[in-house]
């Protein structure tokens, strides 16, 4: 079913669709977007598709249990999401101090969603339809699943759906097990009985039935031990592969958390068709007089070409989520995209992006992922590409070159971020050469994150070295063509294994490369992911390694203080910083100096410099 309108989000639109209620309710944190680019609008139209009939309920009041019956009571069930991203993330900056806006909210405005959406809308749910099935998915229900360290609470977590009292759980990319969900409930099966699906997770009192199960330790072992919680999550981040993972079970005190193996990705034609389900590609127009939907501004004139990552960064949650092995679309599929979006009101001959999570990654790492799946104890490209790795841009160059051809399209740019390391192993400059003379808005943003040899290796990113030698032959290529371009790296201060050591060293290299950063990330504890997994535990699960982490406000406040050095407002911190690490040279009048002594400290304005 192709609903060339936007879902219905309240009576009157059932009204106007002429339907007599819906078959499932969709609540999210996020304000209602019909794109692809957002979770809740591709989980309705994939359900929509195969016949269900799907209302959407947007940032609904908790405070108001009669917000969550504004459709009825769904015939099915509901599927609850806290939206694009975690909402504790999308509250409060890595400082624990609460944001001032909100991207997915009309108007940018804060506060219109809970803390811990997901449980706080399945509770409100349970009060009025205590019964009706509820099945939790998106980005922060995935990456709760387990007992988890919470940033917030500086605690465990229990998997959240103890906490929320949800029946199931999708983790990952959910339109295959959505379909399967809602075929087996329109059938007249207790979701109870509906434990077999990949990429799903439930709840038991017994796992008798689990086949070949890895039990991890107990919620109240991890929760306490901070070795046990390493080993377990080493296990899980094993055994997140469609193809070789096992069923993994971790006990709640009387009852099991399931986790079925992860769903396979989607083969290129299903993952075009999620594109093509007739999407209006804009906010619901109610949205327009309360200022619209920020995050829309960005990927409206976007294209996403691919799923998944083999970069397999340290601090990034994608193996959790979307996994390693990457599906893309097809030319065709994303020509067709790219054409659509000539005609949006707002289209001005720029496309911003074709790309996803690493936008130079359009085919599986080798040829052996699609039949073994991707390596357990072996990553693609760190600390060195695996022999098999295929590094082969062709596919990607064909694709761009096509997209710059479409009617009225003046250019294409590259913004998602490209993979440094693996474009520096392609034999072939050909894309190089093209991404420097086509894609390059004037400023290329890639993510090194680092200099330091030993916190880039707790990263799992290529070395500093390689990094040097990228940013050589982009200048050298940019002289060739003749342009004026370059290179803003994203940079990361206080991550496991960062010394205030750690921190100089990299304050050095921006000196010598004469750029100060605009903004640095500090980095995030977001659940997930193995380095949160050091942070909580200070322990390196790939090896069992004790591993220093900066924690004290003050230590991480000098870290991030170096990588702006230049700032006046900085001085102390930075003086502070490099007075404790024995690094009075760098405080003086010579050209290795990072700070003048404090007798001969200026005060002119600061200025960030954006080139180098």
């Amino acid at each position: 079913m192709i609903l060339n309108d936007f879902l219905p989000i309240n009576r009157e639109d059932l009204k106007r669709l002429e339907w007599d209620g819906v078959d499932f309710v969709l609540v999210s944190g996020d304000a209602y977007v019909d794109h692809p680019s957002f979770g809740p609008a591709v989980i309705a139209r994939v359900l929509l598709d195969a016949g269900y009939k799907v209302g959407i309920i947007a940032q609904p009041d908790w405070n108001d249990p009669s917000s969550i019956s504004i459709l009825g009571e769904p015939r099915l069930g509901f599927l609850v999401t806290s939206g694009n991203m975690d909402s504790m993330v999308n509250h409060y900056y890595v400082s624990k101090k609460r944001r001032t806006t909100d991207a997915f909210t009309p108007g940018g405005v804060i506060g219109k969603r809970p803390d811990r959406a997901t449980i706080v809308y399945t509770n409100l749910i349970r009060k009025t339809y205590k019964h009706k099935p509820i099945i939790l998915g998106g980005i922060e229900a995935s990456l709760r699943r387990f007992a988890h360290y919470d940033y917030w609470d500086n605690k465990v977590r229990r998997s959240i759906l103890f906490d929320s009292d949800a029946d199931m759980l999708v983790f990952g990319m959910g339109e295959n097990q959505i379909t399967e969900i809602a075929d087996y409930l329109n059938s007249g099966i207790d979701i109870k009985h509906i434990i077999h699906i990949p990429g799903t997770c439930y709840v038991t009192e017994s796992i008798d039935h689990v086949d070949r199960p890895l039990e991890i330790d107990a919620f109240e072992t991890v929760s306490t031990d901070k070795t046990a919680y390493a080993r377990s999550f080493k296990i899980l981040y094993d055994e997140q592969d469609p193809i070789r993972g096992r069923s993994i079970v971790q006990r709640h005190k009387d009852h099991y958390l399931v986790q079925n193996p992860p769903t396979m990705p989607l083969e290129r034609e299903r993952l075009d068709w999620v594109f093509n389900l007739g999407y209006m590609r804009e906010i619901h127009p109610s949205y327009v007089s309360l200022g619209g939907i920020p995050a829309i501004q960005e990927v409206k004139l976007s294209i996403i070409s691919e799923r998944g990552c083999f970069g397999n960064c340290s601090f990034c949650a994608l193996a959790f989520h979307q996994g390693r092995i990457i599906s893309s679309r097809s030319h065709e599929s994303i020509l067709q995209e790219a054409e659509e979006i000539t005609h949006d009101s707002d289209f001005n001959g720029y496309i911003n992006d074709v790309g996803g999570p690493t936008a130079n990654f359009r085919n599986p790492a080798c040829e052996k992922q699609l039949k073994y799946g991707a390596c357990k104890n072996k990553q693609c490209l760190y600390p060195e590409p695996c022999e098999h790795l295929i590094v082969d841009h062709t596919d990607y160059l064909e694709l761009l070159q096509k997209i710059r051809q479409v009617e009225n399209v003046k250019k294409v740019f590259i913004r998602s971020g490209i993979r440094y390391d693996y474009l520096m192993h392609d034999e072939s400059n050909e894309f190089f050469y093209e991404l420097c003379e086509h894609h390059v808005s004037g400023q290329l943003k890639v993510a090194p994150e680092h200099i330091d040899e030993t916190v880039l290796d707790y990263m799992g990113k290529p070395s500093g070295k390689l990094y040097g030698e990228f940013v050589e032959a982009f200048n050298v290529i940019n002289k060739e063509i003749d342009k004026d371009q370059y290179i803003i790296p994203y940079l990361m201060s206080s991550h496991p294994g960062s010394t205030i050591a750690s921190a100089i060293r990299l304050a050095e290299y921006l000196r010598d490369i004469n750029y100060t950063p605009e903004q640095v990330q500090d980095f995030y504890p977001t659940p997930g992911t193995l380095s949160t997994c050091m942070y909580h535990t200070g322990i390196d699960p790939r090896t069992m390694r004790s591993v220093y982490v900066p924690k004290t406000p003050k230590e991480k406040a000098m870290q991030r203080a170096l990588l702006q050095f230049k700032n006046p407002k900085n001085y102390d911190l930075v003086y502070e910083a490099l007075v404790l690490a024995g690094r009075n040279d760098l405080i003086g009048t010579n050209p290795k100096a990072l700070i003048r002594p404090k007798s001969e400290k200026k005060t002119k304005n600061y200025k960030t410099q954006k080139r180098r």
